[in-house]
């Protein structure tokens, strides 16, 4: 005991009653964490509690009023008018397709890069280097490419004598959605790519000696041990996939805001559209919809994890 400590005092801590007491009680979980609880109730829960209140007021840039109308935006969104129905739909099936597309490209990729190609780590890195550029870099880079007149793509498919194939990508209703889509997988099947990389390094090798002995071929290697293997893998990269097609807007924004018309706008290029013209109240009912949709398949897919993780 240190000169001028009181002998109380001392005794306490020594006899570690304060760390009994804080662990028995369980306080230090909740006393390390209570710096990131206050941000995160301060920044994320509060703004997203208001916006929802917001949603069923006709808050506006119009009026320094806001006037309780209960669910007047969501019957304008779901039942009055059919263009956010639109926005809804495109945004569902950007989603589904996206998030199919990156799964079974990066699945493909990642089985041929634990193969034993040469310069594995080249190509993973190559592949994988779009993830890390930021959307408005590959925006602009494939609006140039995609560019109807002078672009690399039309150009190219041009001088092969394949004129018929050239299509207005990016301006087109036909192929304007289908032309982001597909950028939108070139940049982040990288990144699932790596998430099965892992997933694959970590089987092992002994379920494909085994299975080889018995004269398993590669398809029933695929379907019989990696694909099971790998389902807690793909889970994860599906809720990705998900998380991130229902909240897209940079790749949409940048290659066509929204054009041509209406035909590639999203739900949150719908939510940034009324927030510009000043309808804050419908475009927080919008975000509303949004945060209820990924709640339910987010729910549905975390009982499907469990249910794996169980199994």
């Amino acid at each position: 005991m240190q000169r001028g400590e009181a002998p109380c005092i001392h005794a306490f801590w020594q006899e570690g009653q304060v760390y009994q007491f804080m662990n028995v009680n369980k306080i230090y979980p909740w006393y390390f964490s209570s710096g990131a609880i206050v941000l995160y109730l301060l920044f994320i829960v509060a703004p997203a509690l208001l916006g929802i209140y917001y949603s069923f007021t006709d808050w506006n840039s119009y009026s320094s009023e806001k006037n309780f109308i209960g669910l007047e935006h969501f019957r304008t969104i779901l039942a009055g008018d059919p263009t956010y129905l639109l926005f809804i739909k495109n945004t569902v099936l950007f989603t589904l397709i996206t998030s199919i597309a990156k799964t079974v490209l990066g699945l493909f990729l990642a089985l041929l890069l634990v193969s034993g190609v040469k310069a594995a780590n080249l190509h993973r890195m190559i592949i994988f280097s779009p993830q890390v550029l930021s959307f408005l870099i590959v925006g602009l880079v494939f609006k140039s490419l995609l560019d109807p007149n002078n672009g690399f793509v039309n150009v190219t498919l041009r001088s092969l004598g394949l004129d018929v194939l050239a299509q207005n990508w990016l301006g087109s209703l036909t192929w304007a959605m289908p032309s982001i889509m597909a950028v939108d997988t070139w940049k982040g099947m990288g990144y699932i790519m790596v998430l099965f990389i892992a997933g694959l390094l970590a089987i092992p090798r002994d379920y494909y000696e085994a299975a080889s002995i018995d004269g398993a071929g590669f398809w029933q290697k695929l379907f019989r041990i990696t694909i099971p293997m790998l389902m807690p893998t793909i889970t994860i990269a599906t809720v990705l996939n998900i998380t991130y097609g229902l909240r897209v807007f940079d790749a949409v924004y940048v290659l066509t805001n929204g054009g041509p018309g209406n035909a590639t706008d999203v739900i949150n290029t719908a939510v940034y559209s009324s927030f510009a013209k000043g309808y804050w109240g419908l475009g927080s009912a919008l975000s509303t919809i949004l945060f209820v949709i990924m709640a339910i398949i987010s729910f549905f897919i975390i009982r499907l994890m469990n249910r794996k993780v169980e199994y």
